[in-house]
């Protein structure tokens, strides 16, 4: 079996079965792959992962036979088998089938080989029928009914059909460029360039930065300025942090990202980040009278779906944290000050329904970059995958309240 399947088997099991992060566990299981292989085996594993819905319902429909009573390596082989049937059209069926059942034979259940023969030939004379069956929604793109009506409710059913789509397909790779020469080719935001790959000699030697078009508007609608003070509330693993202005305070709750935080801020070459490990909910007394700060909160992450295969399945909405952030922020900002609130996800109720809980006066952002203007409230902006092809980011910038001039921020 070629060693991209058996990579991408090992990223399902461990996902599915051992409740691991699909990008940590593709990173090892594909270590000293080369790059024709390592691509081969992250679309696979990706995809599978991200169409497991669907390709579940297919297994059982076809397959006659409960995915869950199945062993757990005879499951996954099925899993990856039936994805490449379904929606790789450049793999050839025979090795589709043939791969997969190898991989049940790896795994020491001869007795399943059979089984498994059986059952993805049977995927590959009715599968492609019962995909172009289903009716439009959740189970045919293979997301939790409730991120469904999420979007159904805050986009419309067409517009939800399209993300949904959109999120199913492989991202862009755009980077930031930090220094050196220019990379790829310019895009909407400003130091964002669009590349074909990562050069991973220029991020070792901190020359770029990986990140998505939405996450950088996120980091520039900040405005920071030297001279001022910027705290970052959930600074890991730094990519927003890095580019700020100004005497940064970095803040990261858990220890191992903390010192993660501070490794890429050497690299970047921002010396003027300080990482505070400590809870964004009680911080240090001392840590008052931020000019600016920026809550880059926690969420359900309905905006990274493409490049988080996994994440559709684990995601939860937070906005009570979110607004317990907020309000931690908007403390620690001097009268007349801005925080910006941001986060990568797609959700009403993390996204306007939390600034509006806030209290804080918003800013009219899309008056700045009318390209990305919320469709509903244009004082806020929104990327979205199917309108902007990046990841999907709300973007807040909130006014604290103040007294007179003498007080107020250049935004």
């Amino acid at each position: 079996m070629s060693p991209a399947r058996r990579a991408a088997f090992t990223v399902l099991l461990r996902v599915f079965e051992d409740d691991a992060y699909a990008d940590r566990v593709f990173a090892t299981a594909a270590a000293g792959l080369e790059p024709r292989d390592r691509a081969l085996a992250q679309r696979l594993a990706y995809g599978a992962v991200q169409r497991v819905r669907t390709l579940d319902h297919a297994i059982e429909a076809i397959g006659r036979r409960r995915v869950e009573k199945l062993d757990a390596p005879v499951r996954a082989a099925l899993r990856l088998g039936a994805y490449q049937l379904g929606y790789l059209d450049a793999v050839p069926r025979h090795a589709a089938v043939n791969e997969s059942v190898e991989l049940v034979r790896a795994a020491r259940l001869e007795r399943a080989v059979p089984f498994a023969n059986a059952v993805l030939r049977r995927l590959a004379l009715g599968l492609d029928e019962l995909l172009a069956g289903l009716p439009e929604g959740p189970l045919k793109h293979s997301y939790p009914d409730w991120v469904w009506d999420v979007w159904r409710r805050d986009l419309g059913e067409t517009e939800a059909l399209e993300l949904m789509r959109a999120q199913n397909e492989p991202p862009e790779t755009v980077v930031r460029l930090v220094r050196g020469e220019p990379v790829g080719e310019p895009t909407d935001v400003p130091g964002a360039w669009r590349v074909a790959r990562v050069d991973e000699q220029a991020l070792a030697e901190g020359r770029i930065w990986p990140q998505s078009r939405g996450s950088q508007l996120a980091g520039l609608v900040v405005g920071s300025q030297e001279g001022e003070r910027v705290l970052d509330l959930c600074a890991a693993p730094g990519g927003k942090a890095t580019m700020l202005r100004g005497e940064i305070v970095a803040v990261e709750l858990h220890e191992g990202r903390a010192r993660e935080l501070e490794e890429n801020a050497r690299r970047l070459g921002a010396a003027n980040v300080h990482v505070v490990n400590a809870d964004a909910l009680a911080l240090p007394e001392d840590l008052r009278g931020f000019d600016r700060a920026l809550v880059d909160a926690p969420c359900s992450g309905l905006g990274v779906l493409a490049a988080r295969p996994d994440l559709r399945w684990r995601a939860e909405p937070l906005p009570e944290l979110q607004l317990d952030l907020l309000r931690a922020a908007a403390e620690r900002v001097r009268p007349g000050g801005r925080v910006v609130y941001s986060v990568c996800t797609i959700n009403a109720d993390e996204n306007e329904a939390v600034v509006d809980a806030s209290g804080l006066e918003p800013e009219p952002l899309g008056d700045e970059w009318p390209a990305f203007a919320h469709p509903r409230r244009p004082e806020f902006l929104l990327t979205t995958p199917h309108r902007h092809g990046t990841s999907g980011f709300f973007v807040a910038r909130l006014r604290v309240p103040g007294r007179g001039a003498p007080t107020d921020l250049a935004a």
